[in-house]
């Protein structure tokens, strides 16, 4: 047996490349698919109410004009129940308000509204939801962004899981569709970086602690009770992350949450070329990974356990290294690549630059915290905000 290598830095190496695929193996059981209704069944409150709405579909959208109309298509054609879907304009300087208009001329569960004038001290995506909610008029809220698209059993789906749960706020993470090479290498760290560092069984089993709180905002289905007696967005209303702070947010008024695998039920596509995805996922990297007391160990966590064994294993056939602990770690970091590869449709040239992509993650968590120490602004939706 190869005696394990005496340097300290390998040694951290190889304990922060095993440890992530450990937790990724307990994950992979707890991060599961919502629970479908028996089929030909109806959701529980058509059950019970069959001429009342069963969820209030809200999609902020400001200059969505390539995509709306996809979107609302979709929620339109969902099936198992009844909706409402309220699209709320966010001062768009495109076509997104005709291209609704047009849809909701032939189909009156579609309303369009415009917003009021964005006020100091809120975030655009906040405030539009905010607005949305105060429209609804059925007891469950589904906040959905303009970039998804539902497949026509995903309402039905969710609504089921939601009823017969013991949850007030659900969210997961659709399939993520990726193209361009920028999107291919980062996207994908979404699920590896959950999977690898949340416990999930805590999430689960302790579902109104606050600190184990985690969500996606790209869909998020929430009891209105629930909604407004944690704050709502209103609570929140200068963040960028509401996948965060939402359920973060509805644990710490004693509300439970949890999160799913919508990989089946829904598609999206973030971003659409190399700037949108480093301006995407930098303005709000600094209320998650890139928080000051965070960055610091995610990047000795992910810089060792996922960038290092790479270089450890191709300079240990020039010096003649541990070899075969340099395999271990190299594959430590990439079997969990492999899995989600398959298991949600991810790329195989991502998976293959995986340190790569990882090392990219790492600068751009540390540029977005310097840009906002710095006080640096970005352009959002041609808005300005404060990056990070």
């Amino acid at each position: 047996m190869t005696p394990l290598p005496r340097s300290p830095w390998l040694l951290l190496a190889l304990g922060c490349s095993l440890g992530p695929l450990l937790t990724f193996a307990v994950n992979l059981a707890y991060y599961r698919a919502p629970r479908r209704p028996p089929q030909g069944s109806a959701t529980p409150v058509e059950a019970e109410q069959p001429t009342q709405t069963a969820i209030s579909v809200l999609i902020p959208a400001r200059n969505e004009e390539a995509g709306i109309a996809a979107a609302c298509r979709s929620v339109l054609a969902s099936t198992g129940t009844t909706l409402e879907l309220l699209v709320l304009d966010d001062a768009s300087s495109d076509r997104t308000a005709e291209e609704v208009l047009a849809i909701a001329a032939r189909d009156p569960r579609l309303t369009l509204h415009s917003a009021p004038p964005l006020a100091a001290g809120w975030n655009g995506k906040q405030h539009a939801c905010s607005v949305l909610s105060s429209l609804a008029h059925a007891d469950v809220l589904c906040f959905l962004d303009a970039d998804v698209r539902l497949q026509p059993d995903a309402l039905a789906t969710l609504l089921h899981e939601l009823a017969s749960g013991q949850s007030d706020l659900i969210s997961g993470f659709p399939y993520e569709e990726t193209r361009t090479w920028l999107e291919q290498i980062l996207i994908p760290l979404i699920h590896f970086v959950l999977l690898c560092y949340l416990p999930m069984p805590g999430l689960r089993h302790f579902p109104r602690i606050p600190s184990l709180a985690a969500g996606c905002g790209q869909i998020m289905l929430v009891r209105r009770e629930a909604y407004r007696a944690s704050g709502g967005h209103a609570a929140i209303r200068a963040t960028m992350h509401d996948g965060i702070l939402l359920p973060a947010l509805l644990r710490k008024a004693g509300y439970a949450t949890d999160l799913f695998d919508f990989t089946a039920l829904a598609t999206c596509r973030m971003y659409r070329n190399a700037r949108e995805v480093w301006c995407g996922l930098g303005k709000n990297a600094t209320e998650g990974m890139a928080t000051p007391a965070r960055i610091l160990p995610f990047t000795i966590m992910l810089l060792f356990g996922q960038v290092v064994p790479a270089a450890w294993f191709a300079t240990s056939f020039v010096t003649g290294g541990p070899l075969l602990w340099a395999s271990i770690a190299l594959a430590a970091g990439y079997i969990p690549r492999a899995v989600a590869m398959v298991r949600f449709r991810q790329s195989l040239f991502g998976a293959a630059l995986h340190p790569v992509g990882v090392a990219a993650l790492l600068v751009l968590q540390w540029y977005a915290l310097a840009a906002k120490l710095r006080g640096r602004q970005t352009t959002w939706k041609e808005r300005v905000y404060r990056l990070g």
